[in-house]
């Protein structure tokens, strides 16, 4: 008989025990749902605060750009004219599509049969230059209305780094620096630009 109580005790207490392992776990499930929805929810403020960041830093980058290109091609007459390059006029933002490449020219300044065409960058760097040289090369596929035309490159830059001022200017490009409310040529004296196309 005292074995029968000792053993209803026990199965009780195993009944308590199992009860307490159960109502745990469904706390424990609670919890886990509770901090998945509250990961979820952060996961979707990150990325929409990502998206936001995105969509400003495009919005400065875009209109930083146009700042830049416009205090270049403000100058560019004189600037080129001063190098010995008569220019009567300048077209910004030329893009298009030519045998399934895109293609996009910051500004392209013309006079007669030549033209010269500008990269405009907020900071240089020597992977951009070296993408538009091979986009200078291309530039007689991209526009064919030029195909007859002296074609001459510029890099115009607020900062540069990695030395790509000089690289550019090695390459053949003319190297325009906005300074202030200004820009200026800064090629070496006795420069002499290289043909494109």
């Amino acid at each position: 008989m005292e074995t029968t109580l000792n053993f209803e005790k026990v199965w009780q207490m195993f009944q308590e025990t199992d009860r307490r392992f159960k109502e745990t776990d469904r706390e424990f499930q609670e919890t886990q749902r509770a901090l998945d929805r509250r990961f979820q929810e952060t996961d979707r403020m990150f990325k929409e605060t990502d998206k936001k960041m995105k969509t400003l830093q495009d919005l400065f980058e875009g209109q930083w750009g146009k700042l830049m290109e416009s205090l270049v091609e403000g100058d560019l007459v004189r600037l080129l004219s001063d190098h010995g390059v008569r220019i009567n006029d300048t077209s910004t933002r030329r893009k298009g599509c030519r045998n399934g490449k895109n293609f996009e020219f910051d500004i392209i300044a013309h006079k007669g049969k030549e033209i010269v065409i500008v990269e405009v960058k907020t900071t240089l760097r020597v992977k951009p230059v070296d993408q538009f040289i091979e986009r200078l090369r291309q530039v007689k596929c991209y526009l064919p209305e030029y195909g007859a035309h002296r074609v001459l490159g510029a890099v115009a830059y607020l900062r540069a780094e990695e030395a790509s001022d000089q690289h550019a200017q090695n390459q053949g490009l003319f190297v325009i620096r906005a300074t202030g409310d200004s820009a200026a040529i800064v090629n070496e004296k006795g420069f002499q630009p290289r043909e494109f196309g």
